[in-house]
């Protein structure tokens, strides 16, 4: 398999990005709702919330090199070509999710800086980006759980797209962006 995006297909970067992004972003959710389990103030909830933050900064890094090889390279056409409107709908789920994937993890270090914790990052202290501001971070905080929220319908509708177009539409949607197999 290619490194890079081709006209057919997408390159070995890019499927590697894409799902090690789904790895993330299944972590970053599953450490947010597992400290539930853990009593407030324990060492494993905090554990948690340390990793959360961390993870999350890990999607702001890996989406913003996604979207900079998005730009650098060719993005392949689906074969056979969807309707315009299916295309259309395509590129604005696209957007949203980068929106999504930028956006949740800057709301989360404008909350931390907000109410004026510590933002780890293995081993790093990040700078904060506001002043301590605990009616903001309140809102910071309502905007990026909602946001959270909404993330789930995204990447579910954008998981049941891709299995509508390999299974219903049978078009090549979903074979771009899987590993190539090598034939034995």
């Amino acid at each position: 398999m290619q490194l890079r995006n081709d006209s057919s297909r997408y390159g070995w970067l890019s499927v590697s990005l894409h799902w090690v992004m789904l790895a993330l972003l299944v972590a970053v959710y599953a450490s947010m709702e597992l400290r539930e389990f853990y009593p407030k103030g324990s060492a494993t909830r905090e554990a948690m919330k340390t990793w959360h933050y961390m993870l999350g900064l890990c999607v702001l890094a890996l989406a913003t090199g996604r979207l900079a090889i998005h730009f650098a390279g060719p993005v392949p056409a689906i074969s056979p070509a969807p309707p315009k409107w299916q295309a259309q709908g395509a590129k604005l789920m696209k957007v949203v999710l980068y929106v999504f994937m930028l956006g949740m993890p800057v709301l989360g270090w404008l909350l931390l800086s907000a109410k004026g914790t510590a933002i780890p990052f293995f081993g790093l202290q990040l700078p904060a980006l506001l002043t301590e501001n605990k009616d903001l971070a309140e809102t910071v905080k309502e905007v990026h759980e909602t946001g959270a929220t909404i993330g789930y319908f995204l990447v579910g509708l954008h998981a049941a797209a891709a299995l509508y177009h390999h299974y219903l539409v049978r078009d090549d949607t979903l074979r771009r962006m899987l590993p190539k197999r090598h034939a034995r």
